[in-house]
């Protein structure tokens, strides 16, 4: 198993700026994808960027030039940098991780998602 524990996660004012980590750790697997996903109450959860393996990455358009990934390999953990925040970025945040390759990565989807951290709240105010 992957065992991914998230953090970072808080309140800030809109444009204000939020780092989320995922520390994954496992003894066997290293995952081929490792993704962001947000969801709020009564929403259908989305996808908000993903990173592969080879370092590819993949952002939803909706926060595409305000978010970056980032990978410490030495500390198995991938920053979420989420800038210019917007009150519509509040939801709490999942880190996921799948091990098999396949488009999934590519398209920001949780269907090949196998491992999932218990999420971070984070909160934008107007």
């Amino acid at each position: 198993a992957v065992q991914l524990v998230e953090s970072g996660g808080g309140s800030v004012e809109t444009g204000g700026s939020l780092r989320l980590s995922c520390e994954a750790s496992s003894d066997t697997y290293d995952p081929y994808c490792i993704g962001w996903f947000r969801q709020i109450p009564g929403n259908k959860r989305e996808g908000v960027a993903t990173i592969r393996r080879d370092d590819l990455t993949q952002y939803a358009a909706s926060v595409k030039g305000r978010f970056t990934l980032a990978r410490d390999y030495a500390k198995k953990t991938v920053y979420l940098q989420m800038n210019s925040l917007k009150p519509e970025d509040t939801a709490t945040c999942y880190c996921a991780a799948g091990l098999s390759t396949g488009t999934y990565c590519d398209t920001i989807s949780s269907t090949g998602m196998q491992f999932w951290g218990k999420g971070t709240l984070v909160t934008i105010s107007s």
